[in-house]
């Protein structure tokens, strides 16, 4: 983004808020054109503040903001359209969309796509649809916007997936046919069968094999690209998870 750049009527969602000064916020947005920023929200604490009742995570906003720095200034804001209210496993699983963002994507690098992937799923949460497949959906659109794509279109030597056979899914190595020898080179690797990796392909998600093993594969790879951080989303929704059964 250029110095001193003017930006009217963005499309934008609420990532996380702190508290600034004594009436002010520090406000993380995803952009669909600017992507992750990062803004200033001067007097938004205040009970009069035009602000206090827009900035509010998981509903859909149009932003104006200025500025040349790392930190921008928002100079307006409204909502632009409505998003029902997130409760429940719901609301969990939107601040796990919210905390990959936060830590996978970088400051001012635009992925409209992913903008797109993203409020299609706080769409599909708000109406109460089926939480894994919009995950699994959403985690997909993640790692392709950010370079991690999972290599989907043939195995490690170049051969169609085949339903039924198995395959060791090695990080930055892609999927390959399982062997005592693959095993042994890879050292660590997910196992998923090749009728997954055939759906994965094709973003069909209604077979619950598949949607089990995508789970897996794609929560192992997003480990992988955190580098060791941890989710705090993730652990709480594994602890309800566990809670249930």
């Amino acid at each position: 983004m250029s110095l001193k750049q003017r930006v009217a009527q963005q499309p934008a969602w609420v990532l996380h808020t702190l508290p600034w000064r004594e009436t002010s916020l520090i406000v993380e947005v995803f952009t669909r054109d600017h992507g992750r920023i990062a803004l200033v929200a001067k007097g938004a604490r205040r009970p009069m503040s035009e602000l206090r009742g827009v900035l509010m995570a998981f509903q859909p906003l149009l932003l104006d903001f200025s500025g040349g720095g790392e930190v921008k200034t928002l100079t307006r804001g409204e909502w632009r359209g409505a998003q029902a209210m997130l409760t429940g496993r719901a609301l969990l699983c939107a601040y796990y969309l919210n905390e990959l963002l936060l830590k996978l994507t970088a400051r001012e690098d635009s992925h409209p796509a992913l903008f797109d992937a993203y409020e299609s799923a706080i769409g599909a949460l708000g109406r109460g649809e089926s939480l894994p497949p919009m995950l699994r959906r959403f985690e997909l659109a993640l790692l392709r916007e950010l370079g991690y794509g999972v290599m989907l279109d043939s195995d490690g030597s170049g051969q169609p997936f085949r339903s039924g056979e198995p395959y060791l899914y090695i990080i930055e190595r892609g999927p390959w046919p399982c062997s005592a020898e693959v095993a042994r080179e890879a050292g660590e690797g997910v196992r998923v069968d090749g009728q997954t990796l055939v759906d994965l392909a094709a973003n069909d998600l209604s077979r619950a094999e598949t949607l089990h093993e995508a789970g897996q594969l794609l929560r192992t790879l997003i480990h992988h690209h955190l580098g060791g951080q941890p989710l705090q989303s993730r652990r709480v929704l594994d602890e309800l998870r566990s809670s249930f059964r």
